[in-house]
């Protein structure tokens, strides 16, 4: 890299660290888990410009049965200030990736614990506009008509969702192009989870349900992974 690319290339940087910084004190901390690579379907470490934009994917971290949506929005994605309902303040950094476009969210809805199964998804990112009012390029849960932006966090637009979308934080490795999850960011619901679908979740994922994911996390598209996705 030359001198005038180096320069360029911190300024750019610094920028970024300046737009992360929250508008007031970061009070709710990461929880950190052990790091996981991501994925595909072959086992191969899978690589953010490989990611179809606006394109569900899934994921399961940190628990095997706690899903995880990974989408590239397909345009930077800044850093957020935002809260949990027990009014917890935390910055989210923003994206990952070549374009900072790269997102990852808990999969459960943070009003009804909505999520994917393999047999159907009432919750899932939407490209264009369904019925009801639902607007382009957010996460929609059709059980409760919650509505999260995936470009702010996950940030609650409408509903009775009473907080944002857990985030799944990620690195990524400019080199190989690689994801890795390594903690999340926000309200966790895990424990909730767990508790409402014991029965569901020893049925479908097993003795492993409540197993922390280790070393690598299969990608999946949603519709690879779950037979109905419901579009309200």
């Amino acid at each position: 890299m030359d001198r005038r690319s180096f320069l360029e290339s911190c300024a750019s940087g610094a920028a970024w660290a300046a737009a992360a910084q929250p508008a007031f004190g970061a009070d709710a901390r990461a929880h950190d888990y052990a790091p996981v690579l991501l994925v595909n379907e072959q086992g191969d470490p899978l690589q953010a410009r490989r990611l179809k934009p606006l394109v569900n994917y899934l994921f399961h971290y940190p628990f095997e049965a706690t899903p995880v949506f990974l989408l590239d929005l397909g345009k930077p994605a800044l850093p957020h200030s935002l809260s949990t309902k027990d009014h917890d303040a935390y910055a989210w950094p923003g994206g990952v990736g070549p374009g900072h476009s790269v997102v990852a969210y808990s999969a459960i809805c943070a009003h009804k614990l909505v999520y994917p199964t393999r047999e159907v998804s009432f919750i899932s990112f939407r490209k264009t506009r369904a019925q009801r009012g639902v607007q382009d390029n957010l996460i929609h849960c059709c059980a409760d008509h919650s509505q999260y932006d995936p470009a702010r966090g996950a940030e609650v637009l409408s509903g009775p969702a009473p907080q944002p979308l857990c985030a799944v934080l990620l690195t990524h490795e400019p080199r190989a192009d690689t994801l890795t999850a390594y903690a999340t960011l926000g309200g966790e619901l895990f424990d909730d989870f767990f508790r409402k679908y014991e029965m569901k979740l020893s049925l479908d994922v097993g003795p492993t349900a409540h197993r922390a994911v280790a070393g690598r996390a299969v990608v999946r598209e949603l519709e690879k992974f779950c037979r109905n996705s419901i579009q309200c």
